[in-house]
Formats: structure tokens, C-alpha cells, sequence
């Protein structure tokens, strides 16, 4: 189910004056069926591989609490294995079988081990990571084994996060599950506006850029110059607005019944390195790896080659997890690049800035570290979206070309890419405003902002933003971004 489409307005309303109306004791078992139905509206056998993976965590769960010694570990393997061994099969066997057929056919083998034909089941990696880091967590002793199968099911299955984050810890989540939530009129209108505000970066900016990246991207070789560069720019918009979109509207919609999920973004485009970039996006999957494999792995406390090794491993396997193709490994070890070329070079660009003087003007200093920031990640976008290696090196290569003519001759053709002029100035003014919200929330919270202003001023701003989403959204139902990972 959509976030973004009619079926989970009339959902959400449903289950949420049920949530309020309903005993406390039966809350858990009304969340457990409605997150069932809102998971089995788009394949609904898939519902099978969850409970799969739910039973055995669960009494793996239970197993890692009471086992003592070497036979502990071992059921933590199981566990893990389960759970890899369900994403490796959905996610990763054609991938990795269509490349032992390239290798073999080197040699002139050819390869008999068949091609799956399945889809992969939606937002997978997801719950999957969410479950491990249960059983992870019981067995190094930060959380106790949940004992009631529904609860430990409702954890994994959730709703509001279940198909893309935040990936949640079982101490923040699980034991919500037992508080008993009233309503609340500030904090009900808080999640709201949440939703709201998610819902806006959604059908008002993401899919409508998407429409000008789908085109030149779909069809690369068509645009050269300006309008690759202006796609990759737009995309690099477009991801965010809809995969924060759906991180607010998830997080909202909790909200609104009393649940505290983790914050998933802090305006990573206003980062200052990559460091900071990548401590401010996507949170719950970068603390995920930095808990669970990072510092599994030695983490900084080994030599500084391995340490380099370390951010290498871990930015490769993170884009793997995102998607089985090469593109996003590319893309994964270009990130990992990133921060470690930083960390060689701290010495030597502080003291390149405290040359040309830069030091001795921060606002000027910062504006180019952000900027520079942007553009390395924006880079790494052209392999993130394009369909394969060869089509990101073509876009790479014919960015550059053309653009001695100006860059107003390339425009009309990304307008004309099935979006029309007034589209494109309505996306782009919207991408402006909301990234002057974003500078006004460094200094104060929105929401407390308009909370504090008098009725008529709080209600002409919700008649405005409820107008804005009603004429200036693109309602095609396009699917979240992150709901293929």
C-alpha cells in the first residue's frame, strides 16, 4: 500500500480511530492485522517469507537468552544465516548467477544452473536488517528475548516502517508496544503535519522531477551536455524528497499513535563532508552498519591501512544491500573513496585553506565545503540510478560535452522531457522553499514555530499547504524509490 494514494488515507484513518477507540490490550493484535494487510496489498504470498523469518528469530531469540558457551553463537549463525540466506535468494541469486554465466562463458563454459523467475519481495532488506539487529542485540545482551510471539511479530512487521525504515532497534520499539498510548491533540496534529509535510516532498517535488530523470535516464543517449548534468541534479532532489518523504509520513504516522520512531534524516545537502553527509542521511541503515559491521570488523581501532580497508568493506556492502548490480557496488566503493581521500588529505586541505586565506572567512569556507560536498554525492548518483555500468560512464562522458553553447539551449530539452515549463519552475521553486525550511529549522523546530502562532496565522499556513499538495501534487501513484531495496 501506497503512503501516497487514497487506499492508505481511508487505512490510516481506519486503524488509527480503531487504535483510539479499542482496549489497550487489544491494540498489539489490531496493529499485528492491519500491518498483515498493508503488507499483503502488494503480493500478498509474500507474507509467507516474513512469517518465515519471524518464527525463527523468534525462538532464536529465545534460545540466545537461555544458552550458555559456544552453542550460543551457533544460534545466533542460524539466525543469520535464515535471514541473509531469504535476501540472498529473492535479492542476490540472478545477480550472482548471471555473472558466473559471464565468467564461465570467458572460458568457454557455459553455465546450467537456472535463472529464478520471482520478484523480489518489497522493502525485504528492510525488515530483514530489523530482525537481525533483534537477535543481535539479545545475544550481546542489550535486550531481553521478547517471550509473546505477537509482540515480537508486530515489531517486525510494524506498519508505518515496514517496507522502508527507519530500521528500528528492539529497545526503542518493542517495548512502545506495551506503553499504553492516549490521544493527544498537540501530538496527534504534530504527526499530521509530519505526514503532511512528507507528503508535500513526495507528490509535489520527487515525482515531479522524477518525471525529467525517468526520461533522460531512461533514454540517456538522446541528451548529452546540460541536460544530463541537469537530470543528475534534479535526481539527486528527487531521491531525497522521496525517500525522506516517506521517512516523515512513516514517522508521523506513529506519531499520531503515540509511537517515537528514530529520525531517519537531517538535511544531508547541508553537509560539510562526506562524513557528516552520510552521519545525516539514510541514519538508521549507516548506524546499522557502523554497529553491526564497522565495528564488528576492528572499526578505527586497527592499523590505519585496515582502517582504510574497513570504510571500504563497509560502503561496498551497503551498496550492495542496495540493490544486485554493479552500479550500486560502483557506487558503494565511490562513497567509501570519498572518506577515506578525505582522511588522507585532512592535513593538507587545512593547510591549502589556511593559504588562500579561507580559514579567515568561515561563511565562505563552509558555502564551499557544502557545495563541494554536494557535488561529490550528486556524482555518485549517476551510478545509482542509471540502469548499468556502460550508461553511467556514457552519461559521465557526455556531460561535459556541449556545454560551450549555453546552457539555456539545453534547457528547453529537459523541459520538454515529459514535463512542461510551469511543472519544471513549480518543482524547483518548491525544492528553494523547502530547502529554506531546512535553514530555518537549524535555529527553531517548524512545527513548535506554528504551534506558537494565533489560530487564524496556523490555519491559513494548513489551508495553504493542503492547497498546494491538492492542485500542484502529481498523483500517478508512483511507488517510493526505496521500496525495490
Amino acid at each position: 500500500m501506497l503512503f501516497n494514494s487514497l487506499h492508505f488515507l481511508v487505512f490510516f484513518v481506519v486503524v488509527t480511530a480503531l487504535y483510539f477507540t479499542i482496549p489497550h490490550k487489544y491494540r498489539w493484535f489490531l496493529l499485528l492485522a492491519s500491518s498483515c494487510y498493508f503488507y499483503m496489498v502488494f503480493v500478498p504470498i509474500y507474507i509467507l517469507i516474513l512469517g518465515f523469518t519471524i518464527v525463527v528469530d523468534y525462538f532464536a531469540g529465545i534460545f540466545l537468552e537461555t544458552t550458555r558457551g559456544n552453542k550460543k553463537k551457533w544460534f545466533l549463525i542460524a539466525s543469520l544465516i535464515a535471514n541473509i540466506g531469504v535476501l540472498a535468494v529473492f535479492k542476490y541469486y540472478n545477480f550472482l548467477n548471471d555473472n558466473l554465466t559471464r565468467l564461465l562463458h570467458t572460458f568457454n563454459y557455459q553455465n546450467s544452473i537456472p535463472f529464478l523467475s520471482i520478484l523480489l519481495p518489497i522493502g525485504l532488506s528492510f525488515h530483514t536488517f530489523q530482525a537481525m539487529s533483534y537477535t543481535i542485540e539479545v545475544y550481546r545482551g542489550n535486550q531481553k528475548a521478547e517471550r509473546k510471539f505477537g509482540i515480537y511479530a508486530l515489531y517486525v512487521m510494524f506498519y508505518p516502517q515496514l517496507v522502508a525504515g527507519p530500521i528500528e532497534r528492539p529497545q526503542n520499539l518493542i517495548h512502545q508496544f506495551y506503553e499504553e498510548h492516549y490521544f493527544d491533540y498537540k501530538r496527534v496534529t504534530d504527526g499530521i503535519k509530519l505526514m503532511a509535510w512528507g507528503l508535500f516532498k513526495k507528490v509535489v517535488i520527487a515525482d515531479r522531477l522524477a518525471v525529467v530523470v525517468d526520461s533522460v535516464y531512461n533514454n540517456p543517449y538522446d541528451y548529452t551536455g546540460a541536460s544530463l548534468i541537469s537530470a543528475t541534479i534534479l535526481f539527486s532532489f528527487q531521491i531525497f524528497c522521496d525517500f525522506s518523504g516517506y521517512s516523515d509520513m512513516a514517522i508521523g504516522a506513529a506519531q499520531v499513535m503515540g509511537f517515537k520512531l528514530m529520525k531517519n534524516f537531517d538535511q544531508p545537502y547541508h553537509s560539510g563532508s562526506i562524513h557528516e553527509f552520510w552521519g545525516r542521511w539514510h541514519i538508521s541503515l549507516s548506524s546499522w552498519f557502523r554497529d553491526y559491521l564497522y565495528k564488528s570488523i576492528g572499526g578505527n581501532r586497527v592499523t590505519i591501512p585496515r582502517w582504510y580497508l574497513n570504510l571500504f568493506i563497509v560502503f561496498i556492502l551497503s551498496g550492495l544491500w542496495h540493490g544486485a548490480n554493479w552500479t550500486f557496488i560502483i557506487w558503494g566503493a565511490l562513497n567509501g573513496f570519498y572518506l577515506v581521500f578525505a582522511l588522507v588529505t585532512k592535513d593538507i586541505r587545512r593547510k591549502l585553506s589556511n593559504a588562500i586565506g579561507l580559514d579567515k572567512h568561515p561563511i565562505l569556507d563552509n558555502t564551499l565545503q557544502i557545495l563541494t560536498t554536494f557535488g561529490l554525492i550528486t556524482f555518485s548518483w549517476i551510478f545509482f540510478r542509471a540502469k548499468s555500468v556502460s550508461i553511467a560512464f556514457y552519461i559521465i562522458k557526455h556531460s561535459i560535452t556541449g556545454l560551450y553553447q549555453n546552457i539555456f539551449d539545453h534547457l528547453p530539452v529537459v523541459l520538454h522531457a515529459g514535463i512542461s515549463r510551469f511543472d519544471f519552475i513549480l518543482a524547483v521553486t518548491a525544492v528553494i522553499m523547502m530547502e529554506f525550511i531546512h535553514l530555518i529549522q537549524r535555529k527553531y523546530g517548524v512545527r513548535d514555530w506554528i504551534n506558537s502562532k494565533p489560530a487564524y496565522l496556523r490555519w491559513s499556513i494548513y489551508y495553504i499547504a493542503i492547497l498546494m499538495i491538492i492542485f500542484f501534487g502529481y498523483f500517478q501513484n508512483r511507488q517510493f524509490i526505496y521500496f525495490q531495496f
